[in-house]
């Protein structure tokens, strides 16, 4: 959700470190080992990396720069990449690659994996769409503050009060990046427009703004002060002075910044294009579609290649799908089968609130049946607790995406699986089970709350980002290994499963035919409707999000299949000396990286096995 941005020991050194020629900052190490010592370099650098982010500490659990909001202009950004060229430089000046351990120099290649990606992501700043409807910056700032700045303290109050305001300057600062992509010819369409004025407005209104129940973020301020007096940290009379002092952070800062946005989007709205486009037909857009195919797959295969892989998938996935419409005795053929479990109503749980809550209650079922089953699948577990919650009105969307938040690496706050469920007619029944083991356990919960609380690897490793193909690959992976674990036992469930899957190579296909075969929104929306029983309402939601994320729908099915042939490739080597427990632990266990790296380190974990 969050730049990682970077803080500099001395500005004006790195300022000059990030110029041709310029000399290469030494680091002074008494450790025995050139390892040792590069190990220690990275953990000071990564330091100097979170520094920069008032957000990611506060995601980490540290309340350094409490107060702070990231700073989300261009100049920022630009001093980031100077500062990744700056300690690539330095790294290469004062370390020999050769002198490392395998370990290290893995660590040294994702440092400068780090590096490329800033560099490459700079040369296409104006193709990007800065504000949309996917859970832009404008709605998860806000969700920020509510699901995870803690208040247990006056400072802490006062720290949030502080960030409200933050919030206002951060929105001046999107608006002109995307004032400034507008003028470049890089717009979303219409229907991001749409969204991202009707989701300002949400988020600005109610208490404190103007007349009406609170808002979202208001009741958290409020729950906070009550909960600080009624702890005896404040008393009653500071609770109000401090309630005055955060109303004029909502109603002087925070609300005109949401203002001039929806004046500039409405002004601007006439310039979008009605029928969205995908990037291609952007300046540079092709250019810009390779690399987000590259950034979002870390592979060089091309959007012709993903394609047909899509295509493949779709037949194969299809064929599996037959067998469990036989299996269940339905008479007719796939697609009538795709209109039954659309339009049935068995497959959904009543439009209202409490069909709301009877979703989250069985998805914790499903959840804690899985949590049985992990001992016998991995070595490593988490430690952090997983809660599964409903997204805040403010930017829950009929048919989007569930969504998944980290914790913290002590456990102290939960990692969070996110449901939308405005529309319980977008989320059948069949794909609970699966969703739920994508998003908590053994998908992302799993995945990312054992990265953060690995030991033993560099801190940046661990805790430094996220790698589409890596964090969503194991995600899709995940869904069919709960099948190994015994999940799935009503076939409908299983073809939830499927239906998930051919959902994932969908996107290949869709997100292609999109921003490099010139589709149309309606036709991607055809095709993926004529290939799964995704509601249609959920389909359009999904189309919508590959237009204005071009490339990061590919991630899934590509990290998916590279796990699997990592997998086999590992079968076959070591025979009966596999286990599953040192295979996941080997591709969790180094936190996330591109794909080459991963195999790398499958790879050495084969050798090592064989040597034992």
């Amino acid at each position: 959700m969050t730049r990682i941005l970077a803080i500099l020991l001395a500005s004006t050194a790195v300022a000059s470190c990030g110029q041709m020629g310029a000399p290469v900052a030494t680091f002074d190490c008494a450790a025995e080992s050139e390892t040792e010592c590069i190990n220690l370099w990275f953990d000071s650098k990564f330091e100097e990396e979170l520094a920069f982010s008032p957000l990611r500490q506060t995601a980490l659990g540290l309340k350094t720069d409490y107060d702070k909001i990231d700073d989300m202009s261009v100049a920022a950004e630009q001093e980031q990449l100077e500062w990744w060229q700056a300690t690539a430089a330095e790294m290469e000046g004062n370390f020999d690659y050769d002198a490392l351990s395998d370990d290290a120099k893995l660590s040294w290649d994702m440092w400068m994996f780090r590096k490329e990606q800033a560099e490459k992501a700079a040369e296409f700043r104006d193709q990007g769409y800065i504000l949309h409807q996917m859970n832009g910056t404008h709605t998860a700032l806000p969700s920020f503050l509510i699901s995870q700045h803690k208040v247990e303290s006056e400072a802490d109050m006062k720290a949030f009060i502080r960030r409200v305001s933050g919030i206002g300057t951060a929105m001046d600062q999107l608006l002109e990046r995307a004032q400034n992509n507008a003028e470049a010819g890089t717009r979303p369409p219409r229907f991001s427009y749409d969204a991202v004025i009707a989701e300002s407005k949400k988020i600005t209104s109610g208490a404190p703004f103007a007349e009406g129940d609170a808002s979202a973020l208001w009741e958290a301020s409020e729950g906070h002060l009550a909960k600080l007096v009624a702890d005896g940290t404040i008393t009653a009379e500071r609770a109000g002075e401090l309630r005055e002092e955060a109303r004029a952070a909502f109603v002087d800062d925070m609300a005109p910044a949401y203002a001039r946005v929806v004046t500039w989007f409405e002004e601007d709205l006439p310039n979008t294009d009605q029928e969205a486009q995908g990037v291609s037909a952007l300046a540079n857009g092709a250019d810009f579609y390779n690399y987000r195919l590259n950034a979002m797959t870390t592979t060089d295969l091309t959007a012709e290649e993903i394609h047909q892989i899509g295509l493949d998938e779709v037949a194969r996935i299809r064929e599996e799908m037959v067998a469990i419409k036989d299996q269940v005795g339905f008479e007719g053929d796939l697609n009538a089968f795709f209109t039954f479990m659309r339009e049935d109503d068995q497959f959904y749980f009543p439009d209202n609130d409490a069909g709301a809550q009877m979703y989250i209650d069985q998805a914790k079922e499903h959840l804690a049946f899985i949590d049985t089953r992990l001992p016998d699948f991995f070595g490593i577990l988490p430690k952090a607790p997983l809660e599964v919650r409903r997204v805040e009105p403010f930017r829950e969307q009929d048919g989007a995406a569930q969504h998944y938040r980290p914790g913290t690496p002590d456990g102290s706050r939960p990692g969070i699986y996110y449901a939308h469920l405005s529309d319980m007619r977008a989320m059948s029944i069949p794909a609970l089970e699966v969703i739920a083991y994508h998003e908590g356990n053994p998908g992302h919960h799993m995945q990312l709350s054992i990265a953060q609380e690995l030991t033993g690897i560099p801190k940046f490793r661990a805790q430094g980002g996220y790698i589409p193909a890596f964090g969503e690959g194991w995600g899709l992976y995940s869904e069919k290994l709960a099948k190994e674990m015994g999940a799935y036992e009503d076939p409908y469930s299983d073809f939830g499963r499927l239906t998930t899957e051919i959902w994932r190579a969908i996107r290949l296909v869709v997100d292609t035919g999109l921003h490099s075969k010139g589709w149309t929104e309606q036709q991607a929306i055809d095709y993926f409707l004529a290939n799964s029983p995704i509601p249609e309402a959920a389909v359009k939601s999904e189309v919508r999000r590959y237009i204005v994320m071009p490339g990061q729908a590919t991630a899934y099915k590509i990290g998916m299949i590279r796990i699997q042939e990592l997998r086999a490739k590992a079968e076959q080597d070591l025979g009966e000396d596999f286990d599953i427990r040192g295979f996941h632990d080997t591709v969790l266990g180094g936190g996330p990286v591109p794909l080459n790296i991963l195999e790398r380190r499958v790879d050495q974990w084969i050798e090592s096995v064989k040597a034992a």
